[in-house]
């Protein structure tokens, strides 16, 4: 018979990946991960793998809480959903029950040439998001929500890099009420502004009235 795990696989994993997020993939190390975890460098490796393979799974983890696929699945438009996303980043990176920002922005920031591939994994997973939204306000033009001129790489760009900066700025202090703000001017550059705000919500305000039918 195999021995049992003398561990919670789920609780260790939960705290590696607070290590990660709260040091970032190199400065994490087997050490530290270890004693964090409470086992020895043994267990870690029978359970995970190395430590590529645990921040691998760390990140997987971590992503099952990404709210930006609810937020573009559905709310009735691009503008709705990206202002959602924004909202919800300013609560999220802030919360003090976790360390502050994304991990999947912040982990690989000061990787060596020894981790590209990490830094090139977290690079994939930010330009997956991106096209998400892009492919939001695509739909809306399509639908003729917004104007056909609109800048659809720009305008996804944009609101990734937002979203990304404030990331950075929770893990430099903000609060949760600097960062609402930060959405709040960021939705003003939205195609239209107050007016295109207010064309998003009548839209929402039919979508409703036409699902209650």
């Amino acid at each position: 018979m195999s021995r049992k795990r003398a561990f919670d696989r789920d609780a260790a994993l939960e705290t590696a990946m607070l290590e990660f997020w709260r040091h970032g993939y190199e400065a994490t190390s087997i050490a530290s991960l270890t004693t964090a975890m409470g086992i020895r460098p043994p267990s870690l490796y029978a359970a995970f793998g190395d430590k590529r393979r645990l921040f691998d799974e760390v990140v997987a983890r971590y992503r099952t809480h990404d709210f930006a696929p609810a937020a573009l699945a559905e709310e009735p438009t691009a503008r709705a959903a990206i202002a959602r996303m924004l909202r919800q980043a300013a609560i999220d990176y802030a919360d003090p029950s976790h360390p502050p920002g994304c991990l999947v922005i912040s982990a690989a920031v000061n990787v060596g040439p020894e981790s590209a591939d990490v830094r090139e994994t977290m690079r994939e997973i930010r330009e997956g998001a991106k096209s998400a939204i892009a492919a939001r306000i695509a739909s809306d033009v399509a639908a003729g929500l917004l104007p056909q001129d609109t800048d659809v790489g720009a305008l996804a760009m944009f609101y990734a890099a937002t979203i990304q900066g404030m990331s950075t700025q929770s893990r430099d202090g903000a609060t949760r009420q600097e960062l609402e703000r930060i959405a709040e001017l960021a939705m003003l550059a939205w195609p239209g502004g107050r007016e295109g705000e207010r064309g998003g919500e009548r839209h929402g305000e039919r979508e409703v009235e036409r699902k209650g039918k």
